[in-house]
């Protein structure tokens, strides 16, 4: 009899496997990314080619290095390890490294971030600022070692001496070269003396401009309150910095040209010309003015200003007829108003009726007071025969009369059976008490 596998030892079975075969341990694999969602973490996405697919994950260490953007469609090459996931049955590759197909990290991450700080507004026009015409100190964040510092200040003494530089000594390659030139550029902005400045750094590959392309030194030239001239690499090198900058030099000598103004004899000719043709645009000026000033002394209105309210009068003369007019009319329609109310109130016999309940007032009042003396005499009547009432009542009259009370107790005896032989009563008379005992009580 054969015997059966649960589905739990097959399955380790075949972990057991992947995890053993060493060609599954590192394959390098070239597939496009699908079903890609970014996650906080961890990334699960797919895999696939014209024939098939596989899923696929990346771990949070390993995509913070990844130095570029996943998105759907992207053509990829991978390393990593294949395994198989026991609760599921499922395979698929832990990914360690990733790079475009075809095309370097570095040239798609430089084209994701360009196309982001584009849709965010960081190389709008708008925010551009106009390079000042006459700077008297120039800021330059660059290195010290290199010629870039010394073509400026050669070209800036030859065109216009007089100008200070001030050099911030800055990285500008390797690791920590970003953070050096943020750095530089914002002590630049905090400074009062400073009219513009000036960033850059001589040629090199896409690897040794990197820095100029990290997003925190767009970010500073963004947001530098001086205007910024970058002069990054040769002419044929365009980094983002490039395109964020107020003005783009294509050397460093192009950028110590575009931050000075001319020299100082073709400056002092350039005044000249403007003085002249400042001179002669006011005489032109004045001449139309003048010839304005005449042609308004001659107008009729001058000649005759009081043809000016001639329009305003009769519209005054047409707007006080017409209130006129109005306020007759109401006056008219009042008047109408209060004969027609001063009819009503004759139809209406006020007077007739105002009279006539008076004289029903009066009678009313007289029947009132007639209705009140007979109540009164009434309620007179039968006090006077309660109170005989409640007289003849009293005790002491009884025995005024010859009667006496008979009391046991204090209290009234009524009949025989209430004493016993015995008891004490007390007798009360007109005069006086007596106090006896029962001897024979029948």
């Amino acid at each position: 009899m054969a015997d059966y596998l649960t589905v739990s030892h097959l399955t380790k079975y075949l972990k057991l496997k992947f995890d053993r075969d060493p060609y599954l341990e590192r394959v390098y694999l070239t597939g496009q990314v699908s079903n890609f969602r970014r996650r906080p973490n961890h990334q699960y996405f797919s895999l696939k080619d014209e024939g098939a697919v596989i899923q696929a994950t990346m771990w949070a260490g390993s995509f913070k290095k990844l130095g570029f953007d996943l998105e759907e469609g992207l053509k990829i090459n991978v390393i990593g390890r294949v395994q198989l996931y026991e609760p599921s049955g499922t395979y698929s590759i832990i990914i360690e490294k990733a790079e475009p197909d075809g095309v370097g990290a570095l040239a798609l991450q430089f084209e994701q971030l360009k196309k982001k700080l584009s849709a965010a507004g960081y190389f709008a026009e708008q925010h551009k600022q106009t390079l000042p015409q006459f700077p008297k100190k120039i800021g330059v964040v660059t290195s010290v070692s290199g010629a870039v510092i010394r073509d400026i200040i050669t070209t800036v003494s030859r065109r216009f001496p007089g100008v200070e530089i001030l050099v911030f000594p800055t990285k500008v390659q390797g690791e920590g070269a970003a953070k050096d030139i943020v750095q530089n550029i914002r002590l630049a902005n905090q400074r009062t003396d400073l009219d513009l400045l000036i960033v850059g750094r001589g040629g090199g590959s896409i690897e040794d401009l990197w820095a100029f392309n990290e997003e925190s030194v767009v970010e500073a030239i963004f947001e530098s309150r001086l205007p910024i001239i970058s002069s990054v690499g040769h002419e044929t090198d365009t980094t983002l910095a490039d395109f964020v900058a107020d003005k783009r030099a294509a050397t460093p000598t192009a950028a110590a040209e575009l931050a000075t103004p001319v020299s100082k004899a073709d400056l002092l000719a350039w005044i000249g010309e403007r003085q002249q043709r400042a001179y002669q645009a006011s005489l032109q000026r004045l001449r139309w003015y003048g010839q304005r000033l005449e042609k308004l002394e001659q107008s009729v209105i001058f000649r005759q200003p009081e043809r000016l309210y001639d329009g305003f009068l009769q519209k005054l003369d047409h707007l006080t007829s017409r209130l006129n007019q109005e306020v007759a009319k109401q006056v008219g329609e009042a008047r109408q108003r209060e004969r027609l109310l001063s009819q009503r109130l004759l139809t209406l016999g006020l007077s007739q009726k105002v009279e006539g309940n008076k004289d029903k007032l009066t009678s009313l009042q007289r029947l009132l007071m007639s209705s009140m003396t007979s109540l009164y005499d009434s309620k007179v009547s039968r006090l006077e025969k309660a109170q005989e009432a409640l007289m003849s009542l009293d005790t002491k009259r009884i025995v005024a009369r010859g009667y006496a009370i008979v009391e046991k107790g204090g209290r009234p005896v009524t009949s025989v059976s209430d004493v016993q032989d015995g008891d004490t009563l007390n007798i009360a008379m007109k005069d006086g008490h007596i106090e006896v005992e029962v001897k024979n009580a029948k």
